[in-house]
């Protein structure tokens, strides 16, 4: 199994983090990224670098204006009179400034403005390696795309060390850690490579809802996400089973959210039921998270470790022969990080 790292994704280091009214310490730290080298190096994987990400690779998912500011943002605002280290949002436009405003599609002028049009929430601190960090990071996807395509008709699996991860990131709005959209970005490479359709099953805890946001109207690229019920959940406001897609997508979006506490039988056959989703695509994107594991900090659903070896089995069995590209999302327990991929890769390998 190939698998794609880039030193350069350490860089990124977020220090804010807000829960329940307290400021801590982000958990998406570069820690998560040396223990998942661990995990690939208990399999004898050795990551290759990959080439950069092309301008054209990112434009396929994300709005040049959003990519603009993520690149120029940071510098302008260390300029700024008493900056903070990172750019973190004061305000967010509600529905009724941007009716109102008539800033229905219009980026606003001023930076404090920009932080809080092209941020969805508080989780996402930029700092001035972010952006480098983020291409980095989808460059390996791109790479770990390329790479199953370049197997040939036989299918192929590789994996890319994606931190920070993606999911929750829209085409123009970063959000839960997420800045570039991995998984929607090796979706795209895998149907510019020649795959007609393409599947994304997204086994992270929380729901994908910027992968679900990117192919919302669309039918060659099916979403399937499996995690914890947004009525009780991050990110709150989407990831409900109602949510099918819209005009052309219709029917190609599946949700599947499970109750608190959900350990590994139901959880196992929510992979089961969206994989049979996915029977008729040509490729398909696993969006990899762990924080669906006992383990974690925050935990909302209790699987456990051999819960994601069966994963591994499950996925193997029913993709085999086709190109498979495991992006890695969440997981926020660094001491287990390294297992955890190693049991899933393991399997599915």
């Amino acid at each position: 199994m190939r698998a794609f790292w880039d030193p350069a994704q350490l860089a990124h280091a977020p220090q804010f983090f807000l829960q329940r009214g307290q400021v801590r310490l982000n958990l998406e730290c570069p820690s998560r990224a040396l223990a998942l080298l661990d995990g690939l190096a208990s399999l004898r994987i050795v990551p290759q670098r990959p080439a950069p990400a092309t301008a054209e690779s990112l434009l396929a998912v994300h709005d040049a204006t959003y990519l603009a500011f993520l690149q120029d943002a940071p510098a302008a605002w260390a300029a700024l009179d008493d900056a903070g280290p990172e750019l973190i949002p004061s305000i967010h436009p509600s529905p009724e400034m941007l009716a109102q405003g008539g800033m229905v599609g219009c980026t606003p002028d001023g930076l404090v403005g920009q932080i809080g049009w092209f941020t969805a929430d508080l989780a996402c601190p930029i700092t001035a390696a972010t952006w480098s960090a983020a291409a980095a990071s989808a460059a390996c996807a791109i790479a770990a795309a390329d790479a199953v395509m370049d197997a040939g008709t036989g299918g192929g699996v590789a994996y890319a060390l994606t931190r920070p991860p993606g999911h929750h990131a829209y085409p123009g709005r970063a959000g839960g850690h997420c800045y570039l959209n991995n998984a929607a970005i090796a979706a795209e490479r895998l149907r510019a490579r020649g795959a007609k359709t393409v599947g994304v099953l997204d086994i992270d805890a929380h729901h994908g809802n910027g992968t679900q946001g990117v192919f919302w109207t669309r039918r060659d690229v099916t979403t399937v996400s499996i995690h914890g019920d947004p009525a009780a959940y991050y990110p709150w406001y989407v990831g409900h089973a109602r949510e099918l897609g819209s005009g052309d997508g219709h029917g190609a979006n599946l949700n599947l959210p499970l109750p608190r506490a959900t350990a590994d039988k139901p959880w196992l056959d929510a992979i089961a039921y969206g994989l049979e989703a996915l029977a008729q695509v040509d490729a398909v994107v696993v969006a990899l998270g762990f924080d669906a594991s006992v383990h974690e900090p925050l935990a909302y659903l209790k699987v456990n470790d051999d819960g994601f070896s069966r994963a591994g089995t499950l996925v193997r069995a029913a993709l085999a022969g086709r190109p498979v590209v495991v992006v890695q999302e969440g997981g926020y327990d660094v001491d287990t990080l390294g297992s955890l991929l190693a049991r899933f890769l393991s399997a599915l390998a």
